[in-house]
């Protein structure tokens, strides 16, 4: 009974702070040239075998940035291509310390977040991680819980929530696709306290999660 008792307060105490932190979203986009765009399709291609700028966003996929501002996430995202001729690294959000949400791509527009995934996940950028400390804030999760169910409501055909670490486990999902062989990294963002405080919000929701 103690044990439910105080499973209850920390659900609280999360949608709680869900109303707080995060009621706005902020524009704040990275160029979208036509330069940017046909990069893009040049890497749909390549990885994917479609040519495409935009996506049906089917999945959300938590990151940490591994950097200590958003500045410096969103200048690492800002400019088209990575310098070796293919398309930048990118994402639909970032989320600073402080749970600020900025909205930095089109929601549904195919960044360079997850290698096999691109085509159809939505990337959330939070601020931390530097060497891999798992140190992502409470204003944070509740932000990411915010920015889930508002993107659940916009696209419905969401169904799985992964970290970027979880990238091997959710190829169960079917929707891994990646035509180039070898091309791969290993991840270990945003760790496994993180996704789990989002699972034990959501598991019960109709949202798929994989193991931490």
């Amino acid at each position: 009974m103690i044990k439910k008792f105080f499973s209850a307060v920390v659900v609280l105490q999360i949608f709680f702070m869900n109303f707080v932190y995060a009621q706005e979203i902020i524009d704040k986009p990275v160029p979208m040239s036509e330069n940017r765009l046909r990069l893009t399709r040049e890497y749909s291609q390549k990885h994917y075998g479609t040519s495409q700028t935009e996506i049906i966003p089917q999945a959300v996929v938590i990151h940490w940035t591994a950097g200590p501002t958003w500045e410096s996430a969103y200048y690492t995202f800002y400019n088209d291509d990575r310098g070796d001729g293919t398309v930048n690294v990118s994402s639909q959000f970032i989320v600073d310390r402080d749970g600020t949400i900025y909205r930095i791509t089109p929601e549904n527009f195919l960044a360079r977040h997850v290698i096999g995934y691109n085509h159809c996940a939505i990337g959330i950028e939070n601020v931390g991680g530097v060497d891999n400390v798992e140190d992502l804030t409470d204003a944070q999760l509740a932000a990411n819980i915010f920015l889930i169910n508002y993107l659940r409501g916009k696209f419905p055909t969401i169904k799985y929530i992964f970290g970027h670490y979880q990238q091997t486990a959710a190829r169960e999902s079917g929707l891994y696709i990646e035509n180039v062989q070898g091309y791969y990294s290993l991840k270990s963002d945003p760790g496994p306290k993180f996704m789990g405080e989002l699972k034990k919000v959501f598991e019960n929701d109709g949202l798929i999660f994989f193991p931490l």
